[in-house]
């Protein structure tokens, strides 16, 4: 017998992966309003993908998907609908979890893209017209890009985001990004440029998030008043704390909560809450709800000394 060819070994990865996910990948139909980023829309309605996640009826989709609808249809590739009501959304990560009525299929294993790298295979699901699914295939061409997010006046940065040259088509926004095990380590938002491709990452973030809409239908987010950038430690600082970067304070919304605490521009951010910050990602996940109106220390090092603080983040109104 022949080995397998480098191209069938790719062929059979890929074609697994379409096989397990595609049943589990819906097409979302969406009362006017719900347009998405790739302008998916047929008869009236916004189109969309989403992604079953649990044994009773939750999936995961995108807010620009759903935007302020209620509801609306979800198809599956077997022909099979069902309706749909939104639990929850959440505009700032992109993220939204709604929930069919009546059964699904069996939901896909979410994985974990913090372990994704450069170069690794991906393959994109979706069910754009509610028939077969579409499914495409590539790399990770990048990791750690940053989307740019807004609800109302509230605007934040999607940390982390997969960048992939898996094409993706119309109404494929909410779909599944899997790795060759058929683990769904993205939400695939937003079409990059030509043959670029964007995915909301699965990671501990994102899971916070699902639980935070599922459970209220919201997700509640800590305030601190600050814009940050990464910057390098002076060397007897990388040393003693064996890293490379802090966070510099660009800039300090006046008023805020990091202005109260007495944080200054040009203040080097070594840690908050007890963790190490070295860039944006690190504070926002300390800016969940449960940072609401409680102490949060931070230690900065400012003029050349180490500096503690007590700041009192509070809440994040998006309108």
């Amino acid at each position: 017998m022949e080995p397998e060819s480098d191209l069938d070994a790719y062929s059979k990865i890929v074609s697994g992966v379409a096989a397990e996910l595609t049943p589990k990948v819906a097409s979302l139909r969406v009362p006017q309003g719900g347009r998405g980023r790739d302008g998916g829309r047929g008869g009236g309605e916004g189109l969309g993908s989403a992604v079953v996640f649990t044994g009773d009826g939750f999936l995961l989709t995108n807010a620009h998907v759903v935007g302020r609808a209620q509801g609306g249809t979800a198809l599956f590739s077997d022909g099979t609908s069902a309706p749909f009501s939104v639990v929850g959304a959440d505009p700032l990560s992109d993220l939204a979890v709604v929930r069919a009525a009546g059964s699904t299929p069996s939901p896909a294993e979410l994985g974990e893209a913090d372990r994704l790298v450069v170069g690794q295979l991906v393959v994109a699901v979706g069910s754009p017209l509610g028939l077969a699914g579409s499914v495409t295939a590539g790399v990770v061409s990048a990791l750690g890009r940053s989307l740019p997010t807004r609800s109302g006046s509230a605007a934040r940065l999607v940390e982390d985001v997969i960048q992939t040259d898996a094409a993706l088509n119309p109404g494929n926004s909410g779909g599944a990004l899997a790795d060759a095990h058929s683990r769904v380590v993205g939400i695939n938002t937003a079409v990059a440029g030509v043959g670029l491709g964007l995915a909301v990452p699965v990671n501990s973030t994102t899971r916070r998030i699902i639980s935070a809409l599922m459970q209220d239908g919201r997700v509640r987010r800590a305030y601190l008043g600050i814009v940050s950038v990464p910057a390098p430690l002076p060397a007897p600082l990388r040393e003693r704390f064996d890293r490379p970067n802090g966070l510099r304070v660009a800039e300090v919304v006046a008023g805020g909560p990091a202005d109260r605490a007495g944080l200054r521009t040009g203040d080097l951010l070594i840690s908050a809450g007890g963790r190490p910050v070295q860039k944006a990602q690190d504070l926002q996940r300390l800016m969940f709800g449960d940072a609401i109106g409680q102490p949060l220390a931070i230690t900065v090092m400012r003029n050349g000394a180490l500096v503690d603080v007590i700041a009192q983040p509070s809440e994040l109104v998006a309108a």
